[in-house]
Formats: C-alpha cells, sequence, structure tokens
C-alpha cells in the first residue's frame, strides 16, 4: 500500500484518505441494496401470492382484534375507526418483529457468505432491516383502502409519519446490531427473544393507546420507545394521540439504543467471526 501523501508543512494529506472513502461507502450501499433486493427475491420467488404474505399476517390481526372488541366486548380503549387505530400500530409492529427475529439469525443463516465476503459485517444486519422495511411500505395500501372506506380523516399530524418510519428504522437497528452477534454466543437467546416480543406486543400501545395504560402503568409507556413512534404514526388520524413529551422520550431512546447497539457490534464483530 502506497504511504499517505504529505505536505509540505509535513501533515498528513487527508484528500486521498476521503477519496479512498467513497468508493468504500458507495460499494457498501451497493451491497446493502443487492442483499436487501436478493432476501425479497428469495422470500417470494415461490410463492403464489407474493408480497402479499406481508400484510395478510397484521391485516388478519387487526380483523380479528376489531371483531372482538367491538362486536364481542364494548371496547374502553382506543378511538374511532378502531381498524384504523389498530392498523397504524399494527403494521409497523409486523416491521419490528420480523426484523428483530431474523436480527437473531443475521450471522448464523449465511455462515459462509459472511466468513469469505469482505464487505462491513453491519450489513448483515441492515440488509434485514430494509427488507422488512420495505415490507412495511408495500403494505401501506392496506391502510389508504381502510382509512377511505372507514371514512377517517386525515390531519396534519400525517407530517408526524415519516419521522416516525425513521425512528422505527433506527431502533430496529440498533436493536439488531445488539442481538445479532451476542447470540452467536449464546445460542438460547434467540428463544429468549421470541418470548420477549410476544410480551412486548402487549405492553406497547397497538390494541389501546399511550393514555389508557392506568396511572400505575403510565412509566411502560415512557420506558417503552414504540409508544411515542406509534403515536407518531396515528397522529394523522388521530390527534388526541399526540403527546410531544412521549415522542421526544422515544426519539432519545431510539438513539442511544443505536449508540448501545453500535458500540456492542463493534466490540464483539471479531469474536464473532472467530466463533463461527
Amino acid at each position: 500500500m502506497c504511504a499517505p501523501a504529505r505536505s509540505e508543512t509535513g501533515r498528513i494529506d487527508s484528500v486521498n484518505f476521503s477519496s479512498e472513502r467513497r468508493p468504500l461507502r458507495a460499494s457498501a450501499w451497493s451491497s446493502l441494496w443487492l442483499l436487501t433486493r436478493r432476501d425479497l427475491k428469495v422470500r417470494y420467488s415461490t410463492s403464489m401470492l407474493g408480497y402479499l404474505w406481508s400484510i395478510l399476517d397484521p391485516l388478519l390481526m387487526s380483523l380479528i382484534y376489531w371483531f372482538v372488541f367491538t362486536q364481542v366486548f364494548h371496547r374502553t380503549v382506543g378511538e374511532t375507526p378502531y381498524i384504523i387505530f389498530l392498523l397504524t400500530a399494527l403494521l409497523p409492529w409486523v416491521w419490528v418483529n420480523g426484523a428483530i427475529s431474523d436480527s437473531t439469525r443475521a450471522f448464523l443463516r449465511d455462515v459462509r457468505l459472511v466468513r469469505s465476503i469482505a464487505m462491513p459485517r453491519w450489513i448483515w444486519v441492515g440488509r434485514i432491516i430494509c427488507s422488512k422495511g420495505i415490507e412495511f411500505l408495500l403494505s401501506l395500501p392496506v391502510l389508504i383502502v381502510f382509512a377511505i372506506f372507514s371514512g377517517a380523516h386525515i390531519g396534519w399530524g400525517v407530517l408526524l409519519f415519516p419521522v416516525a418510519v425513521i425512528l422505527l428504522a433506527i431502533l430496529t437497528l440498533g436493536t439488531g446490531l445488539l442481538i445479532s452477534p451476542l447470540v452467536v454466543f449464546f445460542r438460547d437467546l434467540e428463544r429468549a427473544s421470541k418470548l420477549l416480543l410476544r410480551v412486548l406486543f402487549y405492553a406497547s400501545p397497538i390494541i389501546y393507546g399511550a393514555s389508557d395504560l392506568p396511572p400505575f402503568a403510565q412509566p411502560l409507556a415512557w420506558l417503552n420507545p414504540l409508544s411515542g413512534i406509534f403515536a407518531m404514526f396515528r397522529a394523522g388520524f388521530f390527534p388526541d394521540q399526540i403527546n410531544w413529551y412521549l415522542m421526544a422520550v422515544s426519539a432519545i431512546e431510539c438513539v442511544v439504543i443505536l449508540i448501545i447497539g453500535a458500540l456492542v457490534f463493534r466490540r464483539s464483530i471479531a469474536g464473532v467471526l472467530k466463533e463461527l
């Protein structure tokens, strides 16, 4: 490798380094996109319904909860139209659930490729987040259709929707970076994460709103970053769900989780490669 060029003052010329980093960054993003496309193609290439499978799960869950809480029991939580209230949280929840579940096998599923291909290792987690995020975006027409038929009104709060998408991507990436290397060392963590996700589903304001929690359970909403994110997703249809303090806390928690996940990932990746 050639020695870095020095200026007349003896300082290392940073231009060469910056020009070298640009192709590496472009290659990393290109690899991320290629792996994301590969995951999507593999997942739906042999399926007759294709990406429709990604919306059937949240759609059926929403219909079941709608039937139970509106036709069987007298609903005391959420807002009307309740089907929209459910979908605005269930659709992003599928992204969270799928991304975290698949991140537990981010390295174990493609061990040979992880060992042989020289690329930033975070891409193996990032491709999962991206593929699940694309599935989420492709499921949004379902929300639009139900919003039209249910007569839901859209307000200025819909501007918070892109912010919620970004925060959810940050949260899932940070969690994936945190959990993916740890599973390599502690295999039981894969099953434990599935159990925790089941608990998290009911501990998150999905079938109810954060404001519906009793006073003694309110701290749970503030400790759960999904509370503020789901409130952002619902803000366009339900202005009463807007809680700026809760949203700000959730945003801070997402950034903190990303930083912790990146630090854990960086310090453990060498051991992960040896363990594989």
